[in-house]
């Protein structure tokens, strides 16, 4: 089991388990990549801006939705793999990630507060579809008393909403929903293969309806693209019609690795922007501060006139009473 696989992927031939890559029909152009991961757990650095000492969960490396942008794509470059087209069709599926979990509950107990899904890449990506991991992982949560919170841009998430209302009733369950592009042209060259817009509307709906507050991230919002005020004014429309509860609205974050990645997409779809894209990141993984400051103070108003800012429009709403889920029996 602790053999090196001289055929596996770069990066991956010693693993405390075996590799497997698989290909199916449905899935064209992609190849799963199923390890036996040594840890489910990940804690993030206690020096992390954003999430410091925060426990995470990523049952897959590598996602299908191909988002341009995506902050997470020098991940793959650990396994020796490119942060492109490599990040969108190679992607790594931890197996035995609910076992792994398991474990680690056991052992570290009150160590793990409440745990995040969705902070690198996403868990209901297309693959989710196949190998059904995220059932047993809020399964196994639950059981152990642990808040789940989860992000994501798939639609996918739709399918464990009866799980996730019945898990409810033991721990905190928070859900949030990614969408940032309300112009199709857009989302479809920038995003290629996310759910619509419209789709990923229709589940903060289904959130809704199952009792859950739903947070909507309106990010990132690209520079001379996505921030224009018709576009915010449609984007915070269309979410509170929709019935989104708690709002976030940021700029592009361009780190290295992702930034040649986005400037190669600008340079094929909108050269006349490159230009203007050097000059605006020229500095760093940020947009200045003026852009940032000028971004905030035109969503605002919208935020004012759409409700979000308004006391008490985040209120759960109590589900009404479902039978346990078992998270072995077929879901859809």
């Amino acid at each position: 089991m602790d053999a090196v696989d001289e055929h596996a992927l770069p990066g991956l031939g010693r693993f405390s388990g075996l590799v497997r890559s698989v290909r199916t029909p449905e899935f064209a152009g992609i190849t799963f990549h199923e390890v036996l991961a040594r840890s489910a757990l990940n804690q993030v650095s206690a020096q992390s801006a954003i999430m410091p000492g925060a426990w995470t969960i990523n049952p897959y490396r590598g996602c299908q939705h191909g988002c341009v942008y995506c902050f997470a794509r020098p991940t793959h470059s650990y396994l020796d793999l490119d942060v492109g087209t490599d990040f969108d069709t190679q992607i790594v599926v931890k197996i035995n990630i609910v076992d792994r979990l398991r474990q680690e509950l056991g052992r570290l107990g009150d160590r793990v507060g409440g745990v995040n899904l969705g902070t690198n890449t996403d868990p209901y990506q297309r693959a989710e579809g196949r190998y059904r991991l995220m059932p047993g992982i809020i399964w196994t949560l639950a059981e152990h008393g642990k808040p789940v919170s989860i992000l994501t841009k798939g639609t996918l998430l739709q399918r464990d909403l009866d799980l996730l209302a019945d898990v409810a009733r033991r721990v905190p369950v928070s859900l949030a929903v990614s969408i940032a592009m309300y112009d199709d042209a857009i989302r479809d060259s920038v995003e290629p293969h996310t759910p619509t817009t419209k789709a990923r509307l229709g589940l903060v709906r289904a959130i809704r309806d199952h009792g859950f507050d739903c947070t909507v991230l309106a990010m990132p919002v690209l520079p001379y693209l996505t921030d224009s005020v018709d576009h915010l004014d449609t984007a915070l429309r269309r979410l509170s019609e929709a019935g989104a509860t708690d709002l976030h609205v940021g700029a592009l974050h361009l780190k290295p690795g992702v930034r040649e990645w986005y400037y190669g997409w600008i340079e094929r779809t909108r050269p006349d922007l490159l230009p203007r894209y050097k000059a605006l990141y020229r500095r760093g993984s940020y947009a200045p501060k003026d852009y940032r400051e000028a971004l905030t103070a035109k969503v605002a108003p919208l935020r004012r006139r759409y409700g979000f800012d308004r006391p008490g429009r985040r209120q759960l709403i109590v589900p009404a009473p479902a039978a346990t889920v078992d998270p072995q029996a077929p879901l859809f």
